[in-house]
């Protein structure tokens, strides 16, 4: 089961739930993908709207990743996620959601 208070989700991903978390590592590592200078630069960036779909595999990757799960970016790429590459932006946006939520947002 997923803690949303520590900003993890939970998704059916290669036809498996798995759970994903943005961890501080996980984010640092986005940075270095998207040479975002800071955690600032990053949420502009998310923000923004305009995310490829390398973007996504990197930040579900990443998500992966901070979960524990040892998988490239590559592995993710050829993973399936239920809805096509709408699913794809759905987990992504949701997994950027958890990390970033206000922590009232979270109690809800």
């Amino acid at each position: 089961m997923p803690n949303r208070h520590r900003g993890e989700i939970e998704a059916e991903i290669g036809g498996r739930r798995r759970v994903l978390v943005l961890t501080l590592g996980a984010l640092a590592e986005l940075e270095a993908a998207f040479g975002a200078s800071d955690l600032v630069a990053l949420t502009e960036r998310f923000g923004a709207g305009r995310l490829s779909a390398r973007d996504l595999v990197r930040i579900i990757g990443a998500g992966l990743r901070g979960a524990g799960e040892s998988i490239s970016d590559d592995e993710v790429a050829a993973m399936p996620i239920g809805g096509g590459a709408a699913g794809y932006v759905r987990v992504a946006a949701e997994l950027i959601a958890a990390t970033f939520a206000d922590a009232h947002e979270t109690q809800a």
